[in-house]
């Protein structure tokens, strides 16, 4: 595993995105994840899931949801800058389950919650999450409909003072550890889209329950799983923002959850690109090192060069979400394209390796399979593809 990278694009190319005070904050995260993340990966693959005591000492050392406003146990930190080096950090120890879930934590579920929730909501659930106690993870994807949203079938019947929640969910990132859920559902199935709306529901609520984490490609140490809802009984007041606009919350939060996944592309190929580097100047092979050979160095030439695009490009587009300026297309562009790269990065780099490449302990073998499920989730490539043609032919 690697925690600092030394082959960096700015070695090539400056960032000038992060000041003295980022960099600062950065140190003291590579210090952390060395210390608590990195040396306990291979145990949680094992055990399909990270530990729930990692959670908590995340949320001790305030890097949970830093956004959250003080008033409800955050930092209060209006600066995604600090986010995205969160999750830069996790993708360069090269531990994908980590480098997934925490992020989607507190960038992609809190937000609908700090968003869109009433103060009784803010206050039951942020302080819990900001402190790890409360592990998140949200409800989209059903067993039938995959990446059409419009397709699901979990439905809340109005029941007066509470919905009657009734359905299923599948492939949940964090979803088996998970306390509070936030789950898409249809208050109206008549309205289609217009009939979307997104609730909150934690562990407490009987009726809810969970499958058994599935056992995946890759991602070993981040538990994924089915989500149950019998006769769930949801208070009016979970209800986030206003009934039959939630489609049009998934599409505002969607941007900030695909910039996520872009981040932790591009951070995964670099630790990818430079386990490389450092195996070929090591590693012998018809008695010179192996990164003397032609092939090795334009191979390397290629992944590099692309990496230091996909890199300067991811953050651009950091800077541009963090004056709320990067659009869905931008952002689409982004997860569609860094996913390629961390894809063919992990490809080449594996094929560097020769047969080493191909054994679990190396980093390079784990990046094979964690990176395949990239190009899938937060929606598919080719729903990318839809989404930034429409904004080209528009």
């Amino acid at each position: 595993m690697v925690g600092t990278i030394e082959f960096n694009v700015a070695e090539m190319l400056p960032r000038t995105l992060y000041t003295e005070e980022h960099r600062l904050f950065q140190e003291s995260l590579r210090d952390f994840l060395a210390k608590e993340i990195t040396p306990f990966n291979e145990e949680w693959e094992k055990n399909k899931m990270v530990s729930r005591e990692s959670w908590r000492k995340l949320g001790e050392a305030g890097f949970l949801a830093m956004q959250v406003p003080a008033e409800y146990g955050g930092l209060g930190i209006d600066d995604f800058r600090y986010n995205m080096i969160f999750t830069e950090e996790l993708g360069h120890t090269g531990c994908a389950g980590p480098a997934v879930g925490y992020p989607l934590h507190s960038d992609i579920v809190l937000p609908y919650i700090l968003h869109y929730g009433n103060e009784t909501v803010k206050h039951k659930y942020l302080p819990k999450m900001v402190s790890g106690e409360m592990i998140g993870a949200i409800a989209l994807t059903e067993p039938g409909a995959g990446s059409d949203l419009q397709g699901m079938r979990t439905f809340a019947e109005d029941k007066g003072d509470y919905y009657l929640v009734n359905g299923s969910k599948t492939f949940i990132t964090n979803g088996y550890l998970s306390n509070v859920v936030v789950v898409a559902v249809k208050t109206d199935p008549k309205l289609g889209a217009k009939g979307t709306s997104m609730l909150v529901i934690d562990d407490t609520m009987p009726g809810f329950t969970k499958g058994k984490p599935f056992q995946k490609v890759g991602l070993h140490a981040q538990d994924t799983c089915e989500l149950f809802f019998d006769n769930v009984k949801v208070p009016k007041e979970n209800l986030l923002g206003q009934e039959g606009k939630g489609f049009g919350y998934m599409m505002t939060e969607l941007a900030q959850e695909r910039l996520i996944v872009a981040q932790s592309a591009i951070s995964l190929a670099e630790a990818y690109l430079e386990a490389t580097i450092k195996y070929v100047k090591e590693r012998s092979a018809f008695g010179k090192k192996v990164a003397e050979f032609q092939n090795t160095k334009y191979k390397l030439a290629e992944l590099a060069t692309e990496v230091a695009m996909g890199r300067v490009f991811m953050d651009k587009c950091v800077e541009l979400h963090n004056e709320q300026k990067c659009d869905s297309a931008t952002a689409s562009m982004a997860k569609y394209k860094l996913t390629e790269i961390q894809c063919k990065v992990a490809d080449e780099c594996v094929q560097l390796h020769g047969g080493y490449g191909y054994m679990w302990d190396f980093m390079v073998a784990r990046g094979y399979a964690d990176a395949r499920v990239q190009r899938i989730y937060a929606g598919t490539n080719e729903i990318m593809k839809e989404l930034i043609s429409r904004k080209i032919l528009a």
